[in-house]
């Protein structure tokens, strides 16, 4: 009698859940990579090139390189650098307990990892993707010389980020550590700002285009880690 009853209190139960609607999960967003870099730097081109190899056709991950200014001061100004990117990096840093130095690769704001170092990175690259911690969705697109922001419902709260960037440029270099070498660096980062804060209702919001050719949104938590990411639809990742 009793494996009937529970037979039947299974089977309702199977019924009540094919009728019940299930919240569906965020959807997927690629691994925010951010690469910490100076053209001044003689130990950051490998970097560069691993993170111009990223950035071609891998709709998994979001590559950005961050052009930080403490450089600037020893033989050659790169023209990139931005007092952002190294305040970014500051932060980081001190989360981190790390400092701030050149070729620095952080993963998903949860990671970092010396730039060069191919094969720790791409390993904390796929465990951010097996492990990927997402808020909410985020999605952007551009509406004439604006840009339109959605978060999605979700828990939790975050800073919202539009990021700014150019696909690819070719810098000769005169002088400094890299003098005599031409640099090509891809996704460089023009811009970034916060726009808002989200904190787990649906969210929109319009904003000018940022500087830049390209653009990123981050929804980035109070811990620092990155919750959420989204690029202009159409841009080559």
């Amino acid at each position: 009698m009793s494996r009937l009853v529970l037979a039947i209190g299974t089977s309702a139960l199977g019924i009540v859940a094919a009728f019940s609607p299930v919240a569906a999960p965020a959807a997927e967003r690629p691994v925010v990579v951010e690469l910490f870099t100076s053209q001044g730097c003689n130990s950051c081109p490998p970097a560069n090139a691993y993170l111009n190899e990223l950035s071609k056709g891998r709709s998994d991950v979001l590559p950005l390189a961050f052009h930080v200014t403490y450089w600037d001061r020893l033989g050659w100004k790169d023209p990139f650098s931005m007092q952002a990117a190294t305040d970014r990096q500051d932060r980081y840093g001190q989360r981190f307990g790390d400092g701030s130095y050149t070729p620095e690769i952080v993963v998903d704001g949860s990671t970092s990892a010396v730039g060069s170092h191919r094969g720790e990175v791409g390993s904390a690259i796929e465990a951010a993707k097996h492990n990927v911690r997402t808020a909410a969705a985020v999605s952007v697109t551009r509406n004439g010389a604006q840009v339109a922001i959605e978060v999605g419902p979700g828990s939790g709260s975050g800073k919202v980020l539009v990021i700014g960037f150019d696909h690819e440029h070719t810098t000769p270099i005169s002088r400094g550590e890299n003098s005599g070498r031409t640099l090509t660096e891809n996704n460089v980062v023009r811009s970034v700002r916060s726009v808002g804060q989200w904190s787990g209702a649906r969210l929109h919001i319009s904003e000018p285009f940022p500087e830049g050719q390209d653009v990123a949104v981050v929804l980035e938590a109070p811990d620092g880690q990155i919750v959420g990411a989204s690029r202009l639809a159409g841009g080559s990742t």
